[in-house]
C-alpha cells in the first residue's frame, strides 16, 4: 500500500475516531430547563463507561471501530436571576481514558489509547417564559403552577483540554464549539412531564489537525423526554434524541463522513438524603443507520447546596 493511499486511510480513520469523542457530547439531558430558586448551587462528580461501535460509516473503508471509554466529569450549576427570569449557568471538566481500535479490510490495524483532562465547557440558560426568578419560598408556593416553559441556552466549549497535533486521536478536540438551543416544557400532569429542545452546534476550524486545516458543518440535534415524578426530588424520564451533520473538510478535501445518530436511554433521579442526590444513565444508540450499536453508562453524585 503506498504512502498516499496509507496518509489517505490515516485521514479517514482519524476524521471517524475524532467523532467518536464529538458524539459523546450530544448527550441525552432531561429537566435541563426545569426551573430552581435563585441561589440553588449544585456540585456533581460522575463517572461514565461507553463502548461498541463508533461512527462505522459504511460509505467509509472501514470494516470495524470499536471503542472502550471511561471518564469522570465534574461540573457545577448555580441559578441566577437574569433580567428577572430564572437562568443557570453551568460549567462542566471532563477526564478522559479510552482505548479505540479501527480496521480497514483487514489491512490497516489502529489501537490508540488515551487520557488526559477533556474541554472546559460552561453553558448560560435562561427560561423566557413560564418561570420567572423566585425565592425558595415562592418555588415552593409555584411549584404546582408551572404549566409550560420555553427556554434559551448558550453553550460554549473551549479548546483546553489534552491535545497532540501528532497523534491519530487526542482527548481536546483543538477548536472552539457553541451550541444554541431552544427548550420546551409542558406539563402533562401531576407526574408526568414532557420536554422537547432543538439545537445546532456550531464549530471553528481546527488548524493543526496532523499538520492540516479541519473544518467541521454545523450538527442539528433535536431531543425529546418523557418524565414520571414519583415525587419531588425523585424521578425518571425516557430520553430519545437525534443529530445530523457534521461533515468534514480536511485539508481541502471534503469527506462523505456525515453524521448521522440517533440514541434511546433511561434516567432515574432519587435522593438518598437532604441535599444529596444520586442520578444513574443508560443510553443505547445506532449511528449511520447501520445496525451498529453503542452502550453508555453514567452514574453521578450530585450535592445541592
Amino acid at each position: 500500500m503506498g504512502s498516499m493511499s496509507f496518509n489517505s486511510c490515516k485521514l479517514l480513520i482519524l476524521t471517524l475516531l475524532s467523532h467518536s469523542l464529538a458524539a459523546s457530547a450530544q448527550d441525552l439531558s432531561p429537566r435541563a430547563y426545569w426551573p430552581s430558586p435563585v441561589g440553588t448551587r449544585v456540585a456533581t462528580v460522575g463517572y461514565s463507561h461507553s463502548s461498541g461501535d463508533v461512527i462505522p460509516d459504511r460509505s467509509l473503508p472501514i470494516t470495524g471501530v470499536d471503542s472502550s471509554i471511561d471518564a469522570i466529569h465534574l461540573g457545577y450549576r448555580h441559578t441566577l436571576n437574569l433580567w428577572n427570569r430564572t437562568a443557570n449557568l453551568t460549567v462542566e471538566a471532563p477526564y478522559v481514558d479510552g482505548t479505540t481500535v479501527g480496521t480497514r479490510d483487514g489491512e490497516l490495524n489502529l489501537e490508540r489509547q488515551y487520557s488526559g483532562m477533556g474541554d472546559l465547557a460552561a453553558t448560560i440558560s435562561v427560561n423566557i417564559l413560564g418561570a420567572p426568578a423566585m425565592t425558595r419560598q415562592e418555588f415552593g408556593q409555584k411549584r404546582g403552577d408551572f404549566r409550560h416553559i420555553l427556554g434559551a441556552s448558550l453553550k460554549v466549549v473551549a479548546p483546553t483540554g489534552k491535545y497532540d497535533s501528532s497523534r491519530l486521536i487526542s482527548v481536546g478536540a483543538n477548536r472552539w464549539a457553541v451550541k444554541a438551543e431552544l427548550g420546551y416544557i409542558a406539563v402533562l400532569g401531576p407526574q408526568w412531564v414532557l420536554e422537547t429542545s432543538l439545537g445546532t452546534w456550531f464549530f471553528e476550524d481546527n488548524d493543526d489537525f496532523l499538520g492540516l486545516t479541519k473544518e467541521q458543518d454545523p450538527v442539528v440535534t433535536i431531543q425529546g423526554h418523557l418524565i414520571h415524578r414519583f415525587r419531588p426530588g425523585l424521578w425518571a424520564s425516557l430520553d430519545v434524541n437525534y443529530y445530523e451533520g457534521g461533515r468534514s473538510t480536511i485539508g481541502g478535501r471534503r469527506l462523505d463522513d456525515l453524521q448521522r445518530d440517533s440514541k434511546i436511554g433511561g434516567t432515574l433521579v432519587f435522593p438518598f438524603a437532604t441535599g444529596h442526590v444520586i442520578k444513574l444513565g443508560y443510553t443505547k444508540g445506532s449511528i449511520n443507520d447501520s445496525g451498529e450499536d453503542f452502550d453508555v453508562f453514567v452514574v453521578s453524585y450530585q450535592q445541592v447546596f
